[in-house]
């Protein structure tokens, strides 16, 4: 066999140095921009509900995401250096190697290189190995026998190819298997599952297959690295995949459970990946839906292989020291955006359709964080959306500057988690801040879609679909279902979010004083914030109002005993229309310095620096500075308190009503 090593020409691409560095300068010169330009409202008291809703969520999603940090490094630098000592030392050749390679409609040159890389590494191991390419064209076989022809086989290693049926992977891998167990495979026999677009760097045999001297070990699989045809964003979004992969497999490798076994390049027991009832579940495994009935997974293939072993109970390992090049590019190169969500909805939606009946299996047979990371999976569809949804509110029904505040923080925590991302994966870009976002937003959006349409299934590179629209009755009635219930719980969320944050009124809840200090803007009638402020308000203490015109009603004003002062002032002056039956509370003596019309009088207190007082029957005081008052009554007012108040507390606010109050300040 020649020993030509094409490892130094196909290696995992990335964009240019140059496309990182202008990354980067954008990046920091937006994030600059933003941070010199923030308005100073954005650090009154009433941004503290922005902050926390954003925080906390913050929290949690970090939170979750270090201690999968913390457990991918002490797996990488602790316990699989360990492994690695312990596979080498105790190393059992297998007796026989079988690897099952599917191939569909890809392109010659991708072909070639792949099974040369096989075939190289069977030669190399010196195992008994057979190798059975699923095929599903003529010129896949004229490729392999070109293969074969230059590399001059040795006689231990045996090439074998079965044709495809043409309905899908599942079928042909089913087909391999039943092949494979006739050849009555030995309990220390191995199968390797592989894609045909997977190339294998050399001594990837040797490096993986020692770890199965632990009879525990049902099958490991490797780290992942992508050869991307594409442009420079193609290219990092697959490495930062890759990264993310990286990381995650690492942290649930430490519990010996897997989230999934790829079928880029895993390794399954011989006995384990013939016995019958794999080899149906693989073929045939299907989905229960309260709503459309029993479908059978269409891809997914490495979901069902892995539910198979994680519900018995057999450990997985993720081998982060062995690397295998996978041949990428998305199925429509020249749109990004469109190629990158159906990819996701392909993923995603095997996810989801494995995801509930993985969690009822309970967490004895795999554990407890394994079993937590499944519930995970179905939260943060939810919770990676609260972080945009409160943005989103507080911007339009708060201040605008609440947006930009929330554009620095994504800004600062993506770059930190992508540098974070880069130390373990062994490079970074500055392009992966942005390329995060966007995978954890648009991941989020796609799921929760999905999530609502279990049965809608397409594999685009083989062209096959099921569950989609079809004309009929019943699609068409199934379609509407799936958009009134997806539309009713997006509804519900952004409902629960914006009751959390206090931009919807609750009688339960008293949020007046802070949304009457956020909005900076007339509220034209109504004071159903008034009374739930002044309730909040302690006893001396005073609640901010906004511009603009405020009818106010008795039941608002209640205080107890307490004496509450309002504070009028903003952008533009305040004015109180009080109800007829408010005219007798307030003390006025001399006649009101101006009428603005038949049946009403106005006594305009910031005008003359004065300030009001409305006395309450229960005792307490209802006392207004820089507001303008219109008694909607035909007697005249009574009490005008006098420019000098002999009330200290009093006088202290008749000398502040004098300063500018700007929004968010209190008198003194």
């Amino acid at each position: 066999m020649s020993v030509r090593d094409p490892d130094s020409v196909f290696l995992p691409t990335k964009a240019p140095l140059r496309i990182s560095a202008a990354a980067g300068l954008v990046y920091v010169a937006v994030a600059l921009l933003i941070a010199l330009n923030l308005p100073a409202q954005l650090f009154d008291p009433a941004s503290v509900v922005f902050i926390l809703a954003i925080g906390l969520i913050g929290i949690w999603r970090y939170g979750w995401w270090s201690i999968h940090l913390a457990r991918a490094v002490i797996y990488r630098n602790h316990i699989f250096p360990r492994l690695r000592r312990e596979a080498d030392r105790r190393a059992e050749d297998p007796d026989h190697i079988f690897v099952l390679v599917t191939s569909f409609r890809i392109r010659p040159e991708v072909t070639y290189r792949v099974y040369e890389s096989i075939l190289r590494n069977a030669a190399s191991y010196g195992i008994p190995t057979t190798v059975i390419a699923s095929l599903s064209d003529r010129s896949d076989v004229d490729i392999l026998d070109h293969v074969i022809g230059d590399l001059e086989l040795p006689r231990h290693v045996t090439v074998r190819y079965m044709f495809q049926r043409g309905d899908g992977k599942r079928s042909a891998m089913a087909e391999v298997l039943r092949a494979v167990s006739r050849s009555m495979p030995s309990e220390r026999s191995l199968v390797v599952f592989m894609d045909g677009d997977i190339r294998l760097p050399d001594d990837t045999f040797r490096r993986s297959m020692p770890f199965f001297c632990d009879r525990r070990v049902g099958a490991v699989t490797t780290h992942n690295r992508g050869i991307v045809d594409g442009d420079a964003i193609t290219r990092e979004w697959y490495d930062l995949r890759f990264a993310q992969r990286h990381l995650l497999m690492s942290s649930m490798a430490l519990s010996r459970r897997l989230l999934v076994l790829t079928g880029r390049y895993s390794i399954i027991r011989a006995d384990l990946a013939t016995d019958p009832s794999f080899i149906d579940q693989l073929e045939n495994d299907t989905v229960d839906h309260w709503r459309f009935g029993r479908f059978k997974f269409l891809s997914g293939d490495d979901k069902s292989t892995w539910f198979w072993l994680l519900r018995r109970g057999w450990h997985m390992l993720y081998l982060p020291d062995v690397e295998v090049h996978g041949f990428e590019e998305l199925p429509d190169r020249k749109r990004f955006v469109v190629s990158s969500v159906d990819l996701m909805r392909r993923w995603y939606g095997n996810m989801l359709r494995i995801n509930g009946r993985a969690i009822a299996v309970g967490p004895r047979p795999m554990g407890l964080f394994t079993w937590w990371s499944l519930i995970d999976q179905r939260l943060s569809m939810w919770t990676g959306l609260i972080g945009p949804s409160v943005a989103i509110l507080m911007t339009v029904f708060v201040r605008p500057s609440f947006l930009l505040a929330y554009v620095l923080w994504i800004m600062g925590t993506r770059l930190v988690a992508s540098a974070i991302l880069g130390l373990q994966h062994g490079r970074f870009s500055f392009v992966w801040p942005s390329l995060l976002y966007y995978s954890q937003i648009t991941g989020a959006l796609v799921k929760t879609y999905v999530n609502f349409r279990y049965n809608r299934q397409r594999w685009t590179r083989q062209g096959i679909s099921s569950g989609g629209p079809d004309g009929s009755l019943w699609s068409r009635w199934q379609g509407q279902v799936s958009r009134a219930i997806h539309g009713a719980c997006v509804t519900a969320f952004l409902f629960i979010v914006a009751l959390m944050l206090g931009v919807m009124p609750t009688p339960d809840l008293r949020l007046g004083e802070t949304i009457a200090r956020d909005f900076d803007r007339s509220i034209p009638s109504g004071d159903w914030w008034l009374a739930p402020a002044i309730a909040a308000a302690s006893d001396g203490g005073s609640v901010r109002l906004p511009g603009g015109s405020v009818a106010v009603s008795e039941d608002s004003l209640s205080t107890g005993r307490r004496a509450v002062t309002l504070v009028g002032g903003g952008p533009e002056p305040t004015e109180l229309h009080l109800s007829e039956s408010l005219a007798g509370l307030l003390q006025s003596v001399p006649p009101p310095s101006q009428a603005t019309g038949s049946g009403h009088y106005r006594i305009d207190c910031d005008g003359d620096n004065r300030i009001c007082r409305i006395g309450l029957p229960e005792g307490g005081t209802i006392r207004i500075a820089r507001a303008a008052l219109i008694v909607e009554a035909s007697a005249l007012p009574r009490d005008l308190m006098p420019e000098t108040p002999s009330d200290p507390v009093l006088a202290s606010l008749h000398t502040a009503s004098s300063l500018p109050l700007g929004p968010g300040s209190e008198p003194r």
